[in-house]
């Protein structure tokens, strides 16, 4: 039999991606015990009843016991009362690491809550679904996704960098180092920036008296049916992001206004041959993204009628 990579690993939230850990951690054998907390007394039992641990509390600090790896799956705004909930109790030697989709926040809230004695590495991810809860998770779910992590300068090719690496790896993650001010500029152009999008042009659309609501839903066509898809996504978790993110956010939105403006003036003079310029220039992008292998050239956006077969909705 092989041998774990970790004696347990404790998960402190159980959304999406923790349940999705929990799955691929048992498919892949990488604990020997799994410890879950969260601090709904209705999701930790949620939990329990889909079998994803080993062991339950609703005391994050209790489930850090002795483990030898922690991850932290809580919105970003949670992530420095949690450093602080747990830190009294991690063992020597342990690796705490996160998920969140800012990072420079999220270090800020932690790092100085964290024991000396433990290993801080944070993290993230690039994978998700507009889905949440402990049933939304699939133990495929990093298959071929990236998972960026954001050593400091001491756990920089340390043997905790390298256990870290070699079990996102175990997950199905292609792992990259990045700068954490670097990562969420990237996150904000590339996620933050059209999740925002997303929910501002379903916003519109639900004020706009012309349009009755059973048109809207009756009508959507590919285009905003795929809006409302970023825009399921879950509350609690992008509104923390956009506070956490703020700077690269409003960086990245002013741009795009600016180019939003450069548009509207094109179709206001009737430029086709600027229109033409730009819609061919962004199907490259497209393309680039498949050849990447970040998506897949099928219908319906790509995406599949069999979920954890084909799922681009990234967080």
């Amino acid at each position: 039999m092989t041998q774990p990579m970790f004696d347990r690993i404790a998960l402190i939230g159980i959304g999406l991606i923790g349940s999705s850990l929990a799955r691929v951690i048992v498919r892949e054998k990488l604990a020997g015990e799994v410890v879950i907390s969260t601090r709904r007394e209705e999701t930790l039992e949620e939990a329990r009843s889909l079998e994803l641990g080993d062991r339950y509390e609703l005391d994050a600090a209790e489930a850090v016991k002795d483990a030898d790896l922690v991850i932290v799956s809580v919105p970003v705004g949670a992530s420095g009362a949690v450093a602080r909930q747990i830190a009294p109790a991690l063992k020597k030697g342990a690796i705490v690491t996160d998920v969140g989709s800012t990072k420079r926040s999220v270090i800020a809230q932690m790092a100085p809550e964290l024991p000396d004695h433990v290993h801080f590495i944070a993290g993230h991810p690039i994978a998700g679904t507009e889905k949440s809860g402990p049933s939304a998770g699939f133990a495929s779910l990093f298959e071929d996704r990236w998972c960026i992590l954001i050593p400091t300068k001491d756990e920089t090719g340390s043997p905790a960098m390298e256990a870290l690496t070699a079990f996102w790896e175990a997950c199905g993650s292609r792992v990259e180092v990045m700068e954490a001010g670097h990562h969420d500029q990237v996150l904000a152009l590339v996620s933050h920036v059209p999740h925002l999008i997303a929910y501002n042009i379903v916003g519109t659309a639900d004020e706009l008296e012309s349009v009755t609501e059973r048109e809207v839903i009756k009508y959507s066509a590919s285009g905003f049916r795929d809006f409302t898809r970023l825009a399921s996504s879950d509350p609690t978790m992008w509104r923390d992001v956009c506070l956490h993110n703020r700077d690269a956010i409003l960086e990245m939105l002013s741009r795009f206004s600016e180019d939003l403006t450069a548009l509207r003036k094109a179709v206001r003079r009737g430029d086709g041959e600027a229109l033409f310029d730009l819609f061919t220039r962004t199907r490259a992008i497209r393309s680039g993204i498949i050849e990447a292998g970040q998506d897949v050239d099928v219908a319906d956006f790509g995406r599949s009628v069999v979920r954890g077969k084909s799922e681009n909705a990234k967080s």
